[in-house]
């Protein structure tokens, strides 16, 4: 069920009639929504090589968009002055932020309650998004398990103790159902164009980033004026340093082999020390080298993070990585915005943004 009330044309007793019978079953407050739509912004074409004859088409006549984002938006009444834009990590899409596997209020809605105007990206090549300009071959191959390992839910089938993940067959259903297929290889450049396109017609935002999409982030961040405010969640790799700054690649027992950092040109790198910068981790992440190779790739994930801060505040920037247990916020995989406890989850990002004076509400 939606939780957000759209400004309908009802009478106002009999929209405060409909309101009072579902109030019970919602999870947050009815929210006006003044505007809301959806748009595509960046991407390359194709120019066509030939004169286009109706008749008899050929490819060679014919013009090809892609490389695009796609943008679904929406408004509330009295919005605070920064939107937010959300960005998916590999093998998600905008449902990521839409709502959790077992049906309650996602980040979506969390912060549409709250005020800012919400911003789904969907990364190009990828759901809304999947025009692509290259050609790729999408393989059908079983790998359920395998990502149920990488985002740190457990060791299938078991959960790790503690798990705040939700666990009904109905849920890990509806989680595994999300999952999409990219159209085309990954490129971060050509992901960051659209993306920074994208912010040219928003404006100013905080950008939330979640796992392979923390490295597009980094470089939005790199060279959109836009970016007000960067929050990463679980970024696993291509952290940027300066060239001659990067640290060590480090070893892990992963699939992806070691940690290896990203040399970008000093000035690149001293537009991320323009604006706050937190980086969050859930649950389930050893401080020392263990043979369990999903849990081990996340444990060089996180030294190669608290390299990356230090270094952007080395700078004169504002960077921190927060562990969740360590505000006393446990049990989380590497999605805690959709499980069981995502609502405090979102207070933490919430009272970071009051901290960081990026909560004022926009001039009427």
């Amino acid at each position: 069920m939606s939780k957000v009330n759209l400004k309908l044309s009802v009478g106002a007793s009999a929209l405060s009639a409909v309101l009072m019978c579902y109030s019970s079953a919602w999870a947050m407050q009815p929210v006006t929504i003044i505007d809301q739509g959806v748009f595509a912004a960046g991407g390359t074409v194709i120019e066509a090589k030939t004169t286009f004859d109706p008749y008899h088409p050929t490819a060679a006549g014919q013009t090809l968009h892609g490389d695009h984002t796609v943008v679904h938006y929406q408004v509330p009444q009295n919005p605070r002055q920064y939107p937010i834009m959300f960005l998916h990590g590999a093998g998600q899409h905008t449902r990521t932020w839409d709502t959790t596997p077992d049906g309650r209020d996602g980040f979506r809605n969390l912060f549409l309650e709250d005020g800012y105007p919400v911003y789904l990206i969907n990364e190009p090549h990828t759901a809304d998004a999947g025009r692509a300009t290259v050609t790729h071959t999408i393989k059908a191959t079983p790998d359920d398990q395998f990502w149920y390992g990488q985002f740190r839910m457990g060791l299938w089938p078991n959960f790790y103790e503690g798990s705040v993940f939700p666990q009904d067959k109905e849920s890990m259903e509806q989680f595994f159902r999300q999952m999409t297929p990219d159209t085309a290889p990954f490129d971060v450049s050509v992901e960051a164009a659209a993306i920074t396109a994208a912010m040219e017609r928003v404006g100013d935002n905080i950008l939330v980033t979640h796992s392979r999409g923390c490295s597009v982030g980094w470089a939005v961040g790199m060279h959109s004026d836009h970016v007000k405010g960067l929050v990463a969640y679980e970024p696993g790799m291509r952290f940027p340093f300066p060239r001659g700054e990067a640290p060590q690649a480090i070893p892990n027992a992963g699939f992806f082999g070691p940690n290896q950092p990203v040399e970008v040109s000093s000035e690149e790198f001293a537009n991320l020390t323009r604006y706050p910068i937190v980086i969050y981790y859930g649950d389930f992440i050893p401080k020392t080298v263990t043979d369990n190779p999903y849990q081990d790739y996340w444990r060089a994930a996180l030294q190669m993070a608290r390299e990356f801060a230090a270094c952007i505040n080395r700078h004169g920037g504002d960077a921190q990585v927060i562990e969740l247990p360590e505000l006393g916020i446990k049990g989380n995989s590497h999605f805690p915005f959709a499980e069981k406890n995502n609502v405090q989850v979102a207070q933490v990002l919430k009272d970071w943004l009051e901290y960081k004076q990026l909560t004022a509400r926009a001039q009427p």
